[in-house]
């Protein structure tokens, strides 16, 4: 097993990325993302949409197994009391894995109002902090474990939110054990640099955890997790590719030495994600790499 604080560009001196990776809607695994292979770990989402897929950590383990890939699984706290988180990534151990994402999920919909309630047992901060003393033998009660747990956690960033309570709250989660972050999509590397100084003013020094910065791929008609550039959208709409898109963008990141990366596959209607484009991607920036260009 390889954990997300051992890898990355400071440790291997390439581009790592991260891809997202969405459940199916079945329990039927048809289709391993062997699509995937330029990514350095997945990230099984969970329940993007709000909508019943397969379980996150099941899913993490079963691609694991089947493809010999490195996973990563998303923990939400809005969905279970801590009990069952806990007993969850007791579950999680037992199949071998070892990376994970807590977030605390979007909140649903009015419309399912009368479907599903959130849980929201705990903030992300706090259930990363208990992660830590489970990683130490003890669960939230403070109850030894029989056996220790070994995750490597990481946390999220919304860089285009309010940046210094952004700060103050990527501060929190680092120091309650969190060992990486991965960001929302962005699509100007500007807006890492204002995060990254305003860290730096505020707390007295450079963020010591690795920040996967969130690059999104884009098709015309896709979806984005955020707001798109007008001048992207305009570009896209008048036929350039979304691989030159993403190419520049990674270059402007890489011109910042950001050359870690969340990368995220296009959306698009119905669900269907763009993981052909996003093997381009990934390959084209491999070639690069191997000209000795990047």
């Amino acid at each position: 097993m390889t954990g997300v604080s051992e890898s990355g560009f400071a440790v291997t001196g390439k581009t790592t990325f991260i891809c997202d990776y969405s459940p199916p809607r079945s329990g039927i695994l048809a289709d391993a993302p062997s699509t995937l292979t330029g990514a350095d770990f997945l990230l099984v989402n969970r329940n993007p949409g709000h909508s019943v897929r397969a379980d996150s950590a099941m899913l993490a383990a079963a691609l694991k197994e089947r493809t010999g890939m490195e996973v990563i699984f998303a923990l939400l706290t809005r969905d279970m009391n801590r009990l069952a988180l806990q007993s969850y990534l007791l579950g999680a151990q037992m199949l071998g894995l070892e990376n994970l994402v807590v977030a605390q999920g979007d909140p649903f919909p009015e419309s399912d109002a009368t479907r599903v309630s959130a849980v929201n047992d705990y903030q992300p901060t706090r259930l990363i902090a208990d992660i830590a003393e489970m990683n130490q033998g003890r669960d939230f009660r403070g109850r030894p474990l029989l056996a220790a747990t070994g995750f490597c956690v990481g946390a999220t960033l919304d860089p285009s939110a309010d940046l210094y309570r952004q700060v103050v709250l990527v501060e929190r989660k680092i120091r309650a054990g969190a060992q990486f972050l991965i960001s929302q999509p962005i699509f100007d590397a500007r807006i890492a640099t204002r995060f990254e100084d305003a860290y730096t003013e505020r707390i007295g020094g450079a963020c010591p955890t690795p920040i996967y910065w969130g690059l999104q791929m884009l098709e015309k008609g896709s979806v984005s997790f955020g707001t798109v550039p007008g001048k992207t959208q305009r570009e896209l709409e008048a036929g350039r590719s979304g691989l030159e898109i993403a190419l520049e963008v990674l270059e402007n990141l890489e011109a910042i030495s950001c050359r870690n990366i969340y990368l995220v596959p296009s959306i698009l209607k119905g669900g269907e994600r763009g993981y052909v484009g996003a093997q381009q991607f990934m390959e084209a920036v491999r070639e690069r790499e191997n000209r000795g260009l990047a």
